[in-house]
């Protein structure tokens, strides 16, 4: 049984299950979530649902991957994924936490990237329930990144970006004729 708390309010039911259940792959969780096994308050809920706090989600036991296994068996061996790294950190609180990206560094794995600031971040501070990227910055951008420590910060400062109540300033360097 998994209670929803504060922080994870107003998520959908899909994406609170699959921060929660780790490692276990997401056509499973979309498979027990159709079937009828994930209940919210005693009754069926559909992956869209938004889920509040409050709530109590019941999960029938799953298995985490192959994959997930052998990930974590290698991050206790410290070989082959993401290796933990801090970054200098600007700022921080029970919030946010600024930090200052270096150029040629990418925030996020992907795209023929294994990993990137956001996964060496969660590898160094394992005891940290959320660390989400507030916004992106290019590989090849030097500068401040925005990570949220709460879910809650991260839907605020997201809208204040979209909202342009928060603004962004781009300084170049540049060299030649």
């Amino acid at each position: 049984m998994l209670l929803v708390d504060e922080e994870d309010a107003g998520q959908r039911l899909d994406n609170f299950l699959m921060r929660r259940l780790k490692g276990v792959p997401k056509t499973h969780v979309y498979r027990i979530i159709r079937s009828g096994e994930v209940r919210i308050n005693k009754g069926r809920a559909s992956a869209d649902r938004r889920v509040a706090a409050g709530d109590q989600v019941r999960v029938p036991p799953v298995r985490t991957s192959q994959a997930a296994d052998t990930k974590a068996q290698a991050v206790q061996a410290g070989s082959g994924f993401a290796p933990a790294r801090e970054f200098p950190v600007l700022f921080e609180d029970e919030f946010l936490l600024a930090i200052d990206k270096p150029a040629g560094t990418a925030v996020h794995g992907g795209s023929g990237v294994s990993f990137g600031v956001i996964e060496q971040l969660r590898m160094a501070r394992p005891q940290a329930r959320t660390l989400e990227l507030v916004h992106r910055l290019d590989r090849e951008t030097s500068g401040i990144l925005l990570v949220a420590k709460k879910r809650s910060a991260l839907k605020n400062l997201q809208e204040q970006f979209r909202d342009r109540a928060t603004g962004k300033t781009y300084l170049a360097l540049v060299a030649g004729e």
